[in-house]
């Protein structure tokens, strides 16, 4: 399944990356000793490969630039992402990487060879927007009203077909192959799942997964890392309250499901405050209430969803049995049946020791020792999950706070800072080069 590009003009701004390290350096695909040099005199550039990354990461960067601002413009949401899967299948053929569209839905994945047999590595970058109304005032603001790019993911997009286009240049230096995971519906946590189930591990058997994720909490020009679990598990619950309607002066005549709900929203939080290992992190919120007409009518029904977080598998199961054993006695107590649907999402995304041991030595080799440091575990979840709960992976918290501003995920102003995409792009090349070599 392919997906037209002919009508956007972000795909020629791929292509024009593509052809443009293609025409600078000619030779890079047989092993490069002299390249244009950036104001296109000829020059000796780099040959070791740690130099070659700086380098042409640096050389690319106003394109990804514009590149990304042309995505910002036209954010789409999960299971949409038509017209950037466009783009980056385009930039991708322009590359000379063989590509395929319409993995898990929109999704795309290529593939770069080594010049040797070694290990695969599978690295993933999210596509889909989130459902805001962009409120930054940027020349280059979403112009698709309610929708935009507020968690990073044109950065995250731009970044590895960044990546992709130096690890081209030094695919015969890599012993292995490298797999380009473009992801679609991370902000419903439903993208990674879909791409396995069409296939993308059975296919590609990676040996590593490496993951990443624009972080303004710490300035650009920094990373971070978690030990462990990173991000939480996220289950998803929805609860009707099933009571019997009745006139407001008359209780007794009825059964009250708003105060059953009110009462379930309060004993919730002793799951999590007497039931779960206080070292343990667990969050249950319950973020919809829906019941009732009227002042002085008690309804027949009561509607909540919510979201229950967690870090390890015993917190998880506690939470999710004592909410069913809580239903089960106010059924008892209260005379209020109900009906719960309770989803397991995702797994929490648990780093590999051993794998991000490793990249993180590499990472500090690169940028230098202050540059990187470990971090503490979110209760956000991530879809990556899903591949790291069948690979050892990784996961890379890329800083993208801009200087004097305080910018948070998932804002209406979010504007972080576009030299985090720089940073990335070396980030991911780096490892890459440690982990086939």
């Amino acid at each position: 399944m392919c997906v037209s590009h002919a009508r956007y003009r972000p795909a020629s701004l791929a292509g024009a990356l593509a052809a443009e390290a293609c025409r600078a350096h000619p030779q890079a695909w047989n092993g490069p000793e002299r390249v244009a040099g950036r104001a296109g005199h000829g020059v000796m550039a780099a040959t070791d490969p740690e130099s070659i990354v700086r380098e042409e990461a640096e050389r690319i960067a106003p394109q990804l630039v514009a590149l990304r601002r042309d995505i910002h413009r036209r954010p789409e949401l999960a299971f949409e992402e038509h017209a950037t899967a466009a783009r980056v299948a385009a930039g991708l053929a322009a590359l000379g990487i063989p590509a395929r569209t319409g993995v898990g839905r929109t999704g795309v994945v290529g593939v770069i060879e080594g010049g040797r047999a070694g290990p695969t590595l599978l690295i993933r970058a999210d596509m889909d927007a989130l459902p805001i109304l962009e409120q930054t005032g940027l020349p280059y603001a979403s112009e698709t009203p309610g929708t935009m790019h507020a968690c990073g993911h044109d950065l995250h997009t731009t970044t590895l077909i960044g990546a992709a286009a130096v690890l081209r240049r030094l695919a015969p230096t890599l012993a292995g192959r490298v797999v380009l995971v473009f992801q679609p519906a991370e902000e419903i946590l439903e993208g990674a799942a879909a791409m396995i189930a069409d296939g993308v591990l059975a296919e590609h058997r990676p040996d590593y997964a490496l993951g990443f994720h624009n972080w303004p909490y710490q300035p650009v020009g920094t990373l971070a890392y978690v030990n462990g679990a990173c991000q939480a598990a996220s289950d998803a619950f929805d609860i009707v309250f099933r009571g019997r309607s009745g006139h407001a002066a008359h209780p007794d005549q009825a059964v009250d499901p708003i105060v059953g709900a009110a009462f379930f929203i309060g004993q919730l939080q002793t799951l999590v405050s007497r039931e779960v290992n206080p070292l343990s992190p667990a969050v249950a919120t319950v973020g919809h209430i829906q019941g009732g007409t009227v002042r002085n009518i008690i309804p027949d029904s009561v509607t909540l969803k919510g979201t229950v977080r967690t870090l390890d598998a015993v917190a998880r199961d506690a939470v999710e049995a004592g909410m069913r054993r809580l239903l089960a006695g106010m059924e008892a107590g209260l005379r209020l049946p109900s009906e719960l649907a309770y989803a397991r999402k995702v797994p929490p995304l648990v780093n590999d020791a051993a794998l991000l041991g490793r990249i993180v030595g590499t990472m500090r080799a690169a940028f230098g020792a202050a540059a990187v440091s470990e971090g503490a575990a979110s209760m956000g979840a991530e879809d990556f999950a899903c591949f790291a709960d069948a690979v050892p992976a990784a996961h890379l918290r890329i800083g993208s706070g801009a200087p004097g501003r305080k910018d948070a995920l998932h804002n209406s102003g979010y504007a972080p800072d576009e030299g985090s995409i720089t940073v990335g792009v070396r980030a991911l090349s780096h490892a890459a080069l440690d982990l086939l070599r």
